[in-house]
């Protein structure tokens, strides 16, 4: 346990450091609309980027059990899935927000915020499918079959701001400061240490049970 312990002390300090930055030192937005509600993207932002890295380990992790029928595949499938799961309704809830004052309203219909809905749909099933499948092989099967097509809205939703039509501001569009990339870059890290510390942790804690049952 000393590995993650380690890590998440480093995260715990990071979004420590991360949330000062974020909440005190930075200075107001200029935009009247925006004010002090921008800072909200120093939550959302990492924890969209973390959700969409711990869905992609589940993919990578669910065609290595396919290919290998080895159960610790299955195991940090399901861990990391779990983690970006928590992520991505995170910045479901934290871009409902940002969506209110930016746009006037928590929902949009806007084609970023409905693609990751679908996306928060997928995972859900996934995660129904695995509670409501007893055997552990095809358990292991099936939901591993079902994450490499839930991927698929990864970059469903990744590609939605590309459309004309789409609020959500692009990435290709976005600059920002040092202060403002630094606090960023910040929040990122810890987030992503917060992430990997958990998949290891619970990944040991599945196998354990496993090995107990």
């Amino acid at each position: 346990m000393k590995k993650e312990t380690t890590l998440m002390a480093i995260s715990v300090a990071l979004f420590t450091v991360g949330a000062y930055l974020a909440l005190v030192k930075l200075p107001s937005s200029p935009e009247p609309i925006l004010r002090n509600n921008y800072r909200i993207i120093f939550f959302h932002l990492p924890s969209a980027i973390t959700s969409f890295t711990a869905f992609t380990v589940t993919l990578l992790a669910s065609i290595q059990y396919l290919r290998t029928r080895k159960f610790g595949w299955d195991i940090l499938s399901a861990s990391s899935a779990k983690a970006g799961f928590v992520m991505i309704t995170a910045a479901l809830v934290s871009g409902s927000i940002w969506a209110k004052v930016a746009w006037g309203a928590y929902w949009n219909w806007d084609p970023r915020e409905t693609t990751v809905l679908i996306l928060w749909f997928a995972y859900a099933a996934y995660f129904a499918l695995r509670s409501s499948v007893e055997d552990v092989e095809e358990r292991a099967k099936v939901s591993s079959i079902l994450a490499i097509f839930c991927y698929a809205t990864v970059p469903l939703s990744y590609l939605s701001t590309k459309l004309y039509f789409s609020l959500h501001p692009s990435t290709q569009g976005l600059k920002i400061g040092l202060n403002i990339g630094t606090t960023l870059g910040t929040m990122i890290t810890a987030f992503l240490l917060l992430y990997v510390a958990y998949v290891l942790l619970d990944t040991k804690l599945s196998k354990i049970e496993m090995e107990v049952v």
